[in-house]
């Protein structure tokens, strides 16, 4: 099944395909001490976020790292 912006956090990091793309992505993703709080909620609720926009981090950033995702899934 692809990923999509209503996927969680937590799906892809749980895919080994799907966590190193988000290495690739934002590093900073990883080690970010409010990644527990966050893991549960979905991408499209992530970037609802006010901190997550002070990031630049656009929906059309997080489709692209899907597409790119769902890519090496198949």
């Amino acid at each position: 099944m692809p990923f999509t912006l209503d996927s969680t956090l937590a799906d892809l990091l749980e895919n080994s395909a799907a966590k190193e793309v988000l290495a690739e992505k934002a590093p900073e993703l990883a080690g970010h001490p409010m990644l527990a709080f966050v893991k549960s909620m979905t991408l499209r609720s992530l970037l609802r976020i006010p901190q997550v926009a002070q990031f630049g981090i656009t929906e059309s950033q997080v489709e692209k790292a899907l597409a790119e995702i769902n890519a090496r899934l198949q």
